[in-house]
């Protein structure tokens, strides 16, 4: 049992009959009144996102996890199918535990949250960003670049983002994979 002082970041609670993995959270303490947590929760078997508030010192049931990687090899219908690296064992599992599986190139390497009371996956993290080549865009207008402008492209996983209008059919761009934004130009 933890209480509220261990919360963080990634930390993986039971709370209403299910697990959830905390993605935000806040400490308040106000003028008037006691402490609280206000918290983003995000349920690992669903992918639904929770606000929630817990009052200062009230205890959470924290679930035991191991991180391990493992890479993307291929996907088959709603199931993604991954390999440990060390061991090469092979998992399965479905699109909801996943954060940006639009975003997810054959061969990329992620971290997948394991319960350790029953080895089941609960989620996985993504790296911080992505190298992507774009396969689709629409080209730059000359002379419409003082005004920070943006259009959208088609990168090889087939997930859309809003690029700078210099960007072009076969650049290779970084993405950031929180957000799903464009991040920089990657020059070969």
């Amino acid at each position: 049992m933890a209480n509220t002082s261990d919360i963080r970041n990634g930390l993986c609670i039971r709370y209403n009959h299910d697990i959830f993995k905390i993605v935000e959270f806040l400490h308040v303490k106000p003028g008037k009144g006691p402490a609280f947590v206000r918290t983003k929760l995000k349920s690992v078997t669903t992918g639904k996102v929770i606000d929630n508030t817990f009052s200062a010192g009230h205890k959470i049931d924290d679930v035991r996890v191991e991180t391990h990687k493992y890479q993307f090899l291929y996907q088959d219908g709603e199931f993604y199918h991954f390999m440990h690296v060390e061991d090469y064992t092979q998992i399965r599992l479905l699109e909801s535990a996943l954060d940006m599986p639009q975003l997810l190139k054959e061969g990329e390497v992620l971290t997948v949250i394991i319960n350790t009371e029953d080895n089941m996956p609960l989620s996985t993290e993504m790296p911080a960003s992505v190298v992507l080549e774009v396969t689709h865009t629409e080209p730059g207008v000359k002379g419409n670049t003082a005004t920070n402008a943006t259009k959208p492209a088609t990168v090889e996983t087939g997930a859309e983002v809003n690029v700078p209008l210099f960007i072009n059919e076969g650049d290779k761009i970084r993405i950031e994979t929180e957000k799903g934004t464009y991040k920089e130009r990657i020059k070969e």
